[in-house]
């Protein structure tokens, strides 16, 4: 491999990287070995101990939080700060979807670089990388420069609750941040970085209608009943968003008849009818995605003014949840940060990078920070596998020491201007 395109700065970077590698890979493996699956309170600031043992040692002022106002473990929280440079964000979490009660609790691997192991991509993997950049970072003498933040969040799979409190730590750094990078695993791909991503929001349709023996429906006093009307509305919601690029928007479950009850949870329920009954009750719960906040707005408009056209005597009222992640808007900003990272990628010897399709990239923490930074990439982290929340969930741990490369010399040019 050439690195004719690096200076010596860079090249100190790329040698401290080799350098720990083999003890990166190592914490790795031990951090996937300790479960902390989201409600695993324990586990999780295990974890977060782990990772702020390592953080201590390169001179990061260091804190793990409580999270108890919003009913999770907390987040980790790891600062710098330099003299000179745009001010980096730098995004993790600690939980993964594996609980204790997983029979997915420990690594194997399954060749010489393929691991497998319950959150060894989404997102321990990632983290590492995040700690092997600094290091690598402090090796060449660079990271006293540079103003940093590490936020690793101990609810990404599992949000806590009220979210602005969950999420609070992280949208006051974006808020003093100028870039953020996220280190989840993308869509698993080496050759692709996320620069937009779709945020999530839930929807609730709950429509009435008056109930009538079924002789009488279509009728001017009884009207067609809650059934025909949630079929209206869901019919209209597909004609006229459904060809909205990137814009998804599912009805998850669906019940209705003379009455019905609603599980807790939000899950689904129970409904009782006759056929020979109009309709009194349906109740839809579903999901809305999209690319952008411009998108998520309009498509909240429609599908406001269709429910407002009901038929004869029937009601309907669509809400959406104040919670959900926000999507990670596609701005110029992030499009030229990729741009910079795909020319340290080529210079270092690692070939292009492109961006991700926003349809293969759901929901996560950096989303939280669109509204506020000038520039913001995710997909950082271990890639290379595949399974991600599943027990087949695994990761190329060649994929680490090339990602830690790339972020510590595309840190260090943004800081010196090198670009």
């Amino acid at each position: 491999m050439s690195f004719s395109q690096t200076n010596k700065d860079e090249k100190k970077i790329i040698n401290a990287v080799d350098a720990n590698i083999n003890k990166a890979i190592g914490l790795i493996k031990e951090s996937v070995n300790m479960n902390s699956g989201t409600m695993n309170f324990t586990g999780v600031k295990a974890v977060g101990n782990l990772f702020k043992g390592e953080l201590d040692k390169l001179g990061f002022e260091t804190h793990l939080t409580n999270g108890e106002s919003y009913g999770r473990a907390g987040h980790l929280i790891a600062t710098r700060k330099g003299g000179k440079g745009p001010k980096f964000l730098m995004i993790g979490h600690l939980d993964t979807v594996f609980e204790l009660d997983s029979p997915f609790q420990e690594y194997t691997m399954l060749n010489d670089s393929i691991i497998k192991g319950p959150g060894v991509a989404d997102m321990k993997g990632g983290d590492v990388i995040i700690i092997l950049a600094m290091q690598a970072l402090q090796k060449a003498g660079l990271l006293d420069d540079m103003s940093i933040e590490i936020i690793m969040t101990g609810d990404e799979e599992k949000s806590g609750k009220p979210l602005e409190l969950s999420k609070k730590d992280l949208i006051d750094a974006a808020k003093r941040a100028d870039i953020a990078l996220g280190f989840e695993n993308g869509d698993n791909n080496p050759k692709t970085i996320v620069v937009s991503r779709r945020g999530s929001t839930d929807w609730k349709l709950r429509v009435t209608g008056n109930p009538a023996h079924s002789s009488q429906v279509f009728t001017e006093t009884v009207g067609t009943g809650s059934i025909y009307e949630t079929s209206r509305i869901l019919n209209a919601f597909y004609l006229q968003l459904a060809n909205e690029k990137d814009l998804t928007f599912n009805p998850g479950f669906i019940i209705g008849g003379t009455s019905l009850s609603e599980n807790e949870d939000g899950t689904g329920g129970q409904a009782l009818g006759k056929t020979n009954v109009v309709s009194q009750e349906t109740m839809v719960r579903g999901d809305l995605r999209a690319v952008s906040l411009e998108q998520l707005k309009k498509a909240k408009e429609t599908m406001q003014k269709i429910v407002a056209e009901s038929y004869p005597k029937t009601k309907a009222e669509l809400t959406f949840s104040s919670g959900g992640y926000p999507p990670l808007t596609l701005t110029e900003g992030n499009t030229k940060l990729l741009g910079y990272f795909n020319t340290v990628s080529k210079d270092l010897g690692f070939g292009s990078v492109t961006a991700v399709n926003p349809r293969n990239a759901g929901a996560a923490d950096i989303s939280f920070t669109s509204e506020y930074v000038d520039m913001a990439i995710d997909g950082l982290g271990l890639t290379g596998g595949g399974g991600d929340h599943t027990i087949d969930e695994t990761g190329n741990l060649n994929t680490v020491a090339v990602q830690a490369k790339i972020t510590a010399v595309l840190m260090y040019r943004l800081v010196n201007s090198k670009l």
